[in-house]
């Protein structure tokens, strides 16, 4: 809206304005009428021919019949506006009997600031929102390039930087002092500019309906089956449809950014990893009137581990108060897809198909129950069954450094005096080749033989070897025998157990 005739304008209104002058913005204003009158006969003729096609093909014209009402529906706001802040400048300039077809006070400079910059009642604020509102809608429903631009131009709000230094806005900038003649001519320019870009949106909104068909030469008939792989139980279900296809335009296919070379539109990819996943892209294709018609796809697909059950009924065992680790999985479903719970205890994932079972109650049963989500449904895959036991005792052993690193554990024998000081105390655990699990100890006692002979106890408090018990071992000679006994442990199940045995060193 903002262009050279506001510049010549301005600078007309430095001296007086002449009638030849508002003579002119009287000439323009009723051209610009007629191009409003044309451009919105040539829009009914669209949304008639909307009407129509609505009545023949419901199915397929709702989607562009509803967008063509939303554009006549703004249109007409926008407009209307326009002719309702027309007629308010006239009538404040000629009275209430004026008409805006034939203003009589054509240089009155006052009436379009009154009207449109008045203090709290002025409407230049509420007309410049509803312009650059209708354009920001607008200009989305424009497909090409350069009509979204010109659109975007003719409904411009910007000001120019002559007038940003004074500080002026766009409604200050175009209807302060401005004469009536001008300010009902540039409402005029603004009812033109809506009815040519609603004509524009009409236009590609109507060739969807029927010139973007795209022509087929063959029907073929297809089966889509929801999964390939049933588990037992479940249903098979597929969608049954006819397809048209052109044997003499193949459509091209982009996946990933990527166009796929096949004639036939075959897609495949290697599955290198498990779990959900979704491809997508587009396919383009030519219609009938050569311009390129897109269609977005998606499609989400499952990748499963090969895998086998093996079940050995001896070792179906869970030890209680401990976290056993467990393996869960079902051929040919993804684990994200799994619902597994435990009776008697709590079972809780810790990873792809791996789980932790941590069972309460020793001398009980633990059933596992697994369930798959599958066609929109939970089915049960099974029940299994373990015996549920304490955790057997710890083996208690002194910890000393290895040549090459790590720890030794001494669980009895000949060991030097040298190494048996340089460590704090014992320590317990299970060890068998199945099971790694720490035990707490809690308290044990060092017995010693005096030089009568006689068995002397040493208590300690903790794991660690007391200050006294490393008193009499500081004097121990060689191949003189100490005892270990009466352990106290507590495992991670929180059950203290005193260890059977004794840990018998003899000195080197």
């Amino acid at each position: 809206m903002i262009n050279l005739m506001y510049l010549v304008l301005l600078a007309m209104l430095a001296l007086n304005v002449s009638s030849d002058v508002l003579e002119g913005f009287s000439l323009v204003s009723e051209g610009l009428k007629k191009s409003t009158e044309n451009a919105s006969k040539s829009n009914m003729g669209i949304y008639s021919t909307f009407d129509q096609q609505m009545k023949n093909n419901p199915a397929k014209v709702k989607e562009w019949y509803e967008k063509a009402q939303y554009v006549r529906g703004m249109s007409d706001s926008l407009y209307n506006l326009a002719e309702e802040l027309k007629e308010a400048i006239v009538r404040k300039s000629d009275g209430k009997n004026a008409d805006v077809n034939n203003i009589k006070n054509r240089e009155d400079l006052e009436a379009s600031t009154q009207v449109m910059l008045a203090p709290g009642i002025g409407r230049g604020k509420e007309l410049y929102k509803a312009i650059n509102s209708y354009r920001e809608r607008i200009v989305r429903m424009v497909s090409d390039k350069e009509k979204r631009e010109i659109i975007s131009s003719n409904l411009a709000t910007d000001v120019p930087a002559k007038a940003k230094v004074l500080g002026k806005n766009w409604q200050e900038y175009a209807f302060e002092n401005m004469p009536t003649a001008a300010a009902v001519t540039l409402l005029t320019k603004l009812q033109n500019d809506v009815r040519t870009a609603e004509g524009e949106v009409l236009h590609n909104l109507i060739s969807n309906v029927d010139v973007k068909d795209i022509r087929v030469n063959q029907l073929n008939a297809y089966v889509i089956p929801n999964a390939q792989t049933i588990v037992q139980g479940g249903r098979f279900s597929a969608q049954i449809i006819m397809a048209a296809v052109d044997t003499t335009r193949r459509p091209t296919i982009y996946i990933g950014g990527k166009q796929i070379q096949s004639d036939k539109g075959y897609y495949e990819t290697l599955c290198s990893k498990t779990g959900d996943f979704t491809f997508s892209g587009y396919i383009e294709m030519l219609n009938g009137s050569g311009e390129k018609v897109r269609r977005d796809f998606s499609q989400k697909y499952s990748v499963v581990a090969p895998s086998a059950t093996v079940s050995a009924d001896i070792m179906n065992v869970l030890y209680a108060g401990y976290d056993n680790p467990m393996s869960v999985s079902v051929p040919g479903i993804p684990s994200s897809k799994l619902r597994v719970s435990m009776t008697g205890g709590s079972f809780e994932q810790k990873g792809e198909g791996k789980y932790i079972a941590r069972p309460s109650t020793p001398g009980t049963e633990a059933v596992i129950t697994v369930s798959a989500e599958s066609e929109g449904r939970v089915q049960e895959m099974g029940k299994f069954t373990f015996r549920v036991r304490k955790l057997p005792d710890p083996t208690a052993y002194i910890a000393y450094a290895a040549e090459g690193g790590g720890d030794n554990h001494f669980t009895g024998g000949n060991l030097s005096k040298q190494i048996l000081m340089s460590t704090d105390g014992i320590g317990a655990a299970i060890d068998d080749g199945l099971l790694n699990i720490a035990f707490r100890v809690n308290s044990f006692e060092m017995l010693l033989f005096d030089a009568m002979g006689n068995a002397v106890p040493y208590k300690s408090n903790g794991a660690k070897f007391s200050d006294q018990q490393k008193a009499q071992m500081r004097g121990l000679a060689r191949n003189k025998h100490l005892f270990i006994r009466d352990i106290h442990a507590t495992g991670p199940d929180g059950i203290e157990r005193t260890l059977n045995g004794v840990m018998e060193v003899i000195i080197k």
